[in-house]
C-alpha cells in the first residue's frame, strides 16, 4: 500500500509537471492542506520533504516551498573573463553570465565585505606566501531576486591593492569593470587564469547562507589569476550551490604536438 505521504508527493508532483505550479510559484502552507483534508502536518510535511529530494523545490525559512526553477543560471568558462568585457565595457563576471543566460542585474545583487586577514595555507600557497601573513579577503555573496546564488571571496597581497576600490566594501562591484579593472589600472593585468573544481557536500553555514535545500551539494571553485610574468595578483574561492548553475566551456582544442613541431 501506497503511503499517503507519497500519495501527496505523487499528486504535487503531476500539479508541477502540467504547469499548475510554475517555477517560483509557492506551494501552498503546510497547514492549508491540513485543512483541506489532503493528510496531518505530518503526512505534508514528509511530500514536501521528497519533493525537495527530488530537485522539484526548495524550501527555506521565511520563503515556504516553492517550485525550483528549471533553467539554472549558466556560468561561463573562459568567456566570462575576456578582456572587451571589464576593460572596455562595466561586464563584470558575474554580469557576463547573466546576459548569456538572458537573467536581469542589479547593482544591489552581489554584496561584499572586505577584512585583512590571516592568509589560510591555501591561499598562502597561491600567493607564494608564509602561512598567517597578512592578505585582504574580498568576500562576495552574489544573489539573483534576492535568493544566494553563490559566495566568492578573492585574497589579494596587500601591496597589490591598498588605496583602491578592491578594499572598498560598499556593495556592488568594485567600480566600472569590476575587481579585474581595477587591477588593470593598478598596472596588473590579468593574462592567465587556472580553475579548479570540485562537489562537496554543503557545512551548515553554507547550507544558511545559500538557503539550499537539505542534503543540496555544492560546488566549490578555486581560480588563480596571473599576470603574464606569472605574478600572482588574486586567489579566490567560491562556493556554488549546485542546482542553480550550469558550466559551459567553450575553447580551442589544443594541440601540444603541433606546437613542438613549429618550434623545432
Amino acid at each position: 500500500m501506497t503511503p499517503k505521504w507519497r500519495e501527496l508527493a505523487d499528486k504535487l508532483a503531476e500539479h508541477i509537471r502540467n504547469g499548475e505550479y510554475a517555477p517560483g510559484d509557492r506551494l501552498p502552507y503546510i497547514r492549508d492542506l491540513v485543512q483541506a483534508g489532503e493528510g496531518s502536518k505530518s503526512t505534508v510535511h514528509a511530500a514536501y520533504k521528497a519533493l525537495e529530494a527530488e530537485g522539484l523545490v526548495i524550501s527555506s525559512r521565511g520563503h515556504g516551498t516553492v517550485v525550483r526553477p528549471l533553467a539554472p543560471l549558466k556560468r561561463l568558462g573562459t568567456e566570462r573573463y575576456d578582456k572587451a568585457k571589464w576593460r572596455d565595457s562595466d561586464e563584470v563576471a558575474f554580469i557576463a553570465d547573466r546576459v548569456a543566460s538572458g537573467r536581469a542585474h542589479r547593482r544591489g545583487d552581489q554584496t561584499q565585505t572586505v577584512n585583512l586577514v590571516a592568509a589560510p595555507p591555501a591561499v598562502a600557497s597561491a600567493h607564494g606566501l608564509p602561512i598567517g601573513a597578512p592578505v585582504y579577503a574580498r568576500a562576495r555573496l552574489v544573489k539573483e531576486d534576492g535568493r544566494p546564488t553563490h559566495t566568492l571571496t578573492s585574497y589579494y597581497r596587500p601591496e597589490h591593492v591598498e588605496g583602491t576600490p578592491l578594499v572598498d566594501p560598499s556593495p556592488g562591484p568594485a567600480g566600472r569593470g569590476g575587481g579585474f579593472r581595477v587591477l588593470y589600472d593598478a598596472g596588473y593585468e590579468i593574462d592567465r587564469m587556472k580553475e579548479e573544481l570540485f562537489a562537496r557536500a554543503s557545512t551548515p553555514e553554507e547550507t544558511k547562507l545559500l538557503m539550499l535545500p537539505s542534503g543540496e551539494p555544492v560546488v566549490e571553485l578555486h581560480r588563480t589569476t596571473c599576470t603574464a610574468d606569472g605574478t600572482v595578483v588574486e586567489f579566490a574561492i567560491g562556493v556554488h550551490a549546485a542546482s542553480r548553475f550550469t558550466w559551459s566551456y567553450d575553447f580551442k582544442v589544443p594541440d601540444s604536438a603541433q606546437n613542438e613541431g613549429d618550434t623545432q
